[in-house]
């Protein structure tokens, strides 16, 4: 709000030049004490400097003249890079022209004692608070901007100015939000006419009296029945996005060692953060601004919230992954602040899994606040206060903040949209309003802190009071009685290109959870087999820790600029490198050494399966190998049952068959027929071809890499140009396999490899794409012969229905959903699985079933998507159920691959785990965090069922208990432990975690 038609004076008063200014520039981030050892050059306010990414370190030295005793003395500046001014080898405050912090505070009233020269150190990142996008917010960043200082000077802070200011801004917006019609909004607009009136520029001594009409208003207060605006600082900032990790590191800084400030003079002020990692950054590059965020955590003003490693996506990681969010972050919060979180916190990802209910509460959480559905661009969702009950029937309180917003700035509109947008008025009566610049860093300002104290009890105004979320939730519990229940996922109408965006780094994560899950199996088994053998606890948390970091809800959905997904890539390849060795070291404790070779299965059940044994090995070539549960067997030469022939037809279309499973491959890779020969059944439908690939226009309205619209459906257009028609690779035995190269466009190409394996129960596509399109969306299709009105995914520990129709806008809102490794369509007695090793994006409309493959948006990454690609899918058909036909078995088969040992000759099959029941899957075996010799293993049912199972076991276990996800044992639920081992009862989906003691 421009207030110069008041007549006002000026916010700042006198000014006075620095006495000195130098710099120097470097392309890397470094430590202050290695910046202030570099030669500064002189330099002055207007100079440019860059390019971006780089960082400008300046040396201000500052004399305060005499005659501004008693005065509020500043450092004013202004820059178009984040800054952070150093004094005393200390960060003190943040600066950032676009997050309205503009000035350090040299001194509230300057005294004669105070230093009036001295030497500050300002730290200048050559990025804006959202990065250097070329032309747009989110567009790639221009690699070659230049930044400038455009102020640098002592000025004197007129405090009175201000608080008019403030006054006449809050009276003035109350006027536009509540209209001049209304009473209260009639009162605001004569009380500013009265102020003007009064307010003579140049007499200073009428401006108290002007205050205190805009006070006698302000102070008029509310009923009791006032609605209640619960007001947090706040300060989103993500983790990586249009800038890289590195530099969230300092935007951390810069945005709390501010917060720091506010709460110095603001006692009452309370502030919420998120994201042990980012507190752990702050605890390494600055331990002294740690210090004072756990002093202040002790006083009850910084508030640690969330519970998790980072702010990660709801809907991509596993659910595996989603526990170790909770339980390194809950970890970290414990240990370095003395308490837990109560509540989840995930303001800014792209839809919440099913699961995530259970998953909280078994991590001592029970409440929930986000508010990004609030961008569901089909249906507005219907409430703000409810209950939302998980996929085994887990409720936690949740809560959208009204105001769809977690930067709000303490304005009057910010209150009255909280007030009017409640959809549960009448159910609850106290909302959150979260305060401060967001996303690129920046929180909370001294002026939003004064607008929210002005109008705290202001009669047309919600009440508004400082507080923390655990105070929010307590008076929302309090009157829960007639809050309504959200069944299901909270799937987010929007940004759902982001299940499919940058592709290699969905593979790398779905590699590397594969990798460490396996790590911690092989290691825990050989802790029992060698007792010789060190459990890596050290190095696991360092792997799982990276893994965690780039499952941030912009980096592994893809919305994130090149620098990021290049460190992401990094990130995997040292999980990769690092746990490779890991998990040779755990393997080969396993056996005893030699020239013969074995498989390590980490799976819970046995395994028939067609491996690859490497060249260089005794053995090469394939081999049917019986894997035994959880263990390790030697690979043996086990005959198929039934061989896998191959034909070449007369018209080029080959017919693989496996006793189990025949099928018709057309020239151009093309499945003309798929049967399942047991049922003498076809899968594909009438007139129509599996496999076959499909390219649509990809356009969105502007979130490029976030989002894939509906209309991109009308432009579907199928694959057909043949490069190389299908000839035969393998020509039968124990694998029959053909290829084939297809022309996607002048400047792409898909190669496939189709194999059939024996005694294998599923078709597996293993391709290959070269890809240098724009805006363009590849899929792969799979018309089968059945009818359903729902179709399957699954999702973390479990799986859930989604329509295969559009009756309604929420069921045509789902045009595209995300899965994890499987998604079935079934009718009774007959279905078809979709699966897939590194995919998560899905379509199953009316008999169609797609599989999302490759993208190609060009903003915030340029570059995204372009190169070589490698995945591989699979299609299986079956009778019966899904679940009775092991379709989740076959998908776990296909993400985790049986590994190779070498072994002596005499090694034999041994099996450490096995489950009873098809139903439950034996998902993770750990050692416990902290306990040596105790064992974690957790359990979920994964059919729907309830069901009684038995955990087999080879370990010499003497006690089990039940512990919570957090790997707190449970003293009153030990479980007996007999001779045929562990029996556990199981509700629907329900996850079980045991200690088990040696």
């Amino acid at each position: 709000m421009n207030f110069k038609w008041f007549g006002l004076p000026r916010l700042y008063g006198d000014s006075c030049p620095l006495e000195s200014l130098a710099c120097f520039l470097t392309p890397k981030r470094i430590t202050f004490a290695e910046a202030s050892k570099q030669i500064f050059d002189p330099c002055k306010v207007g100079d440019t400097f860059g390019p971006t990414w780089w960082t400008c370190w300046f040396k201000v030295t500052l004399k305060i003249p005499e005659s501004w005793r008693g005065k509020a003395v500043h450092l004013l500046w202004e820059s178009d890079g984040e800054a952070m001014v150093w004094r005393d080898e200390q960060p003190v405050q943040g600066l950032t022209k676009e997050g309205e912090k503009t000035s350090y505070i040299l001194s509230e009233c300057l005294q004669d004692e105070e230093p009036h020269s001295l030497t500050l150190y300002v730290e200048m990142a050559c990025n804006g608070l959202f990065g250097a996008g070329q032309g747009s917010q989110i567009a790639p960043p221009d690699p070659n901007r230049k930044f400038s200082v455009q102020k640098a000077e002592l000025v004197v802070f007129n405090g009175d100015v201000r608080e008019l200011l403030t006054d006449f801004e809050m009276l003035v917006d109350i006027v536009k939000e509540l209209g001049e019609e209304e009473q209260r909004g009639y009162q605001a607009l004569f009380t500013v006419n009265e102020m003007v009136n009064l307010c003579d520029p140049s007499d200073p001594s009428s401006f108290a009296k002007v205050h205190s009409l805009a006070g006698t208003f302000f102070n008029q207060r509310n009923g009791e029945s006032q609605h209640t605006v619960h007001a947090m600082g706040h300060c989103h900032i993500d983790s990586a996005w249009l800038w890289p990790y590195e530099e969230t590191i300092r935007k951390c800084g810069r945005s709390w060692v501010t917060v720091i400030r506010l709460m110095e003079k603001n006692p009452e002020f309370v502030f919420t953060c998120s994201q042990a990692q980012q507190f752990q950054w702050v605890k390494s590059w600055y331990p002294g601004l740690f210090s004072s965020i756990q002093h202040y955590v002790k006083k009850g003003q910084f508030i640690p919230v969330g519970g998790t490693w980072v702010e990660m996506d709801g809907n991509l990681p596993s659910g595996e992954s989603m526990v170790r969010q909770f339980l390194e972050g809950q970890r970290f919060f414990n240990k370095e602040f003395g308490r837990y979180c109560k509540e989840f916190w995930l303001p800014d990802t792209f839809g919440y899994s099913a699961q995530l209910p259970q998953i909280m509460q078994g991590c001592g959480i029970s409440n929930f606040l986000t508010q990004k559905l609030s961008w569901n661009l089909v249906n507005t969702f219907p409430h703000n206060t409810f209950f939302w009950e998980g996929l085994d029937g887990s409720t936690v309180l949740t809560h959208f903040p009204p105001g769809n917003s977690y930067e709000m700035k303490g304005k009057v509109e910010d209150l009255v949209k909280t007030l009017k947008n409640n959809k549960d008025k009448g159910r609850a009566n106290h909302s959150a309003a979260l305060f401060g610049f967001g996303d690129g860093g920046g929180g909370p300002t001294q002026l939003m802190l004064d607008r929210l104290r002005l109008v705290q009890d202001t009669n047309g105004l919600p009440k508004v009071q400082m507080s923390t979320p655990d105070e929010l939730f307590t008076r929302l519990q309090a009157d829960s009685a007639l809050l309504c229940t959200w069944t299901g996922e909270l799937f987010l109408e929007l940004h759902n290109g982001t299940y499919t965006t940058q592709a290699q780094i969905k593979r790398g994560n779905r590699q590397c959870e594969t990798l460490l899950h396996d790590i911690e199996i092989a290691s825990s088994l050989a802790l029992y087999r060698n007792n010789t053998f060190p459990y890596p606890a050290e190095k696991l948390q360092e792997l799982w820790r990276l893994l965690l970091l780039n499952q941030f809800h912009d980096v592994i959905p893809g919305s994130c600029i090149e620098m990021v997904v290049e460190d992401a890539l990094k990130y995997y390849e040292d999980i990769r490198s690092g746990g490779a060795a890991l998990l040779r070291d755990a393997c080969e404790a396993l056996v005893a050494k030699g020239s013969s070779m074995a498989v390590f299965n980490s799976l819970p059940w046995e395994r028939l399966e067609v491996v690859q044994i490497q060249e260089g090995a005794e053995k090469s070539g394939l081999a049917l190998v019986r894997a035994s549960s959880i263990g390790v067997s030697p690979v043996k030469d086990t005959p198929p049952v039934t061989p896998v022939s191959v034909t070449v037809q007369a018209d080029g279309t080959v017919v693989m068959e496996n006793g189990l499973l025949k099928t018709a491959i057309n020239r151009e890779g093309t499945l003309a027929s798929l049967c399942l020969i047991s049922a003498n059944r076809e899968s594909i439908s009438d007139g129509c071809l599996g496999n076959q690939f499909v390219m649509f226009d990809d356009v969105p309205l502007y979130w490029d890499a976030w989002d894939v619209m509906d209309y991109h459906l009308q432009t579907r257009k199928p694959v057909a140009e043949v490069v190389q028609p299908v000839h035969v690779v393998s020509p039968g035995g124990l694998r029959g396999s053909v290829s084939f190269t297809l022309r996607i466009s002048d400047k792409s190409t898909i190669t496939q490899e189709i194999i059939m394996d024996a005694m294998c129960p599923y078709i597996k596509f293993s391709t290959e794409v070269q890809w240098a399109d724009s805006h363009k969306f590849l899929k792969v299709e799979f018309p089968v012969r059945v009818r359903s009105p729902n179709a399957t995914y699954e999702i973390q520990f479990g799986h859930l229905q989604r329509p295969t129709h559009r009756n309604t806008s929420w069921d045509w809102a789902k045009f595209e959903v995300w899965g994890h490794k499987w998604a079935d369509l079934s009718e009774h007695n007959f279905g078809v699985s979709l699966l897939n090793d590194c995919k998560y994006g899905y379509s199953v409309h009316k008999n169609t079933m797609t599989l999302s493959l490759l993208r190609a948006p060009k903003a915030p990454d340029a570059t995204a998507d372009m190169g070589i690609h490698h995945f591989t899918y699979a299609i299986m058909p079956h009778t019966r159920s899904f679940q009775e036909a092991s379709v989740i078995q076959c998908a776990y088969n296909l993400n985790f691959p049986l590994r190779l040992i070498q072994c002596s000759p005499d090694t034999v099959p041994w099996s450490a785990f096995s489950v009873t029941s098809q139903a439950v899957v034996l998902e993770t075996i750990k050692q416990a965090e902290d306990r040596g010799g105790v064992l974690v293993v957790r359990l979920y049912e994964s059919h729907g069922s309830s069901v009684t199972a038995t955990l087999r076991t080879a370990l010499p276990v003497r006690e089990a208990w039940v512990c919570d996800l957090l790997e707190k044992q449970d003293p009153n639920q030990p479980v007996p432990v007999t001779s045929e081992g562990i029996t556990l009862d199981f509700n629907p989906f329900q996850i079980v975690s045991l200690l088990l003691i040696m």
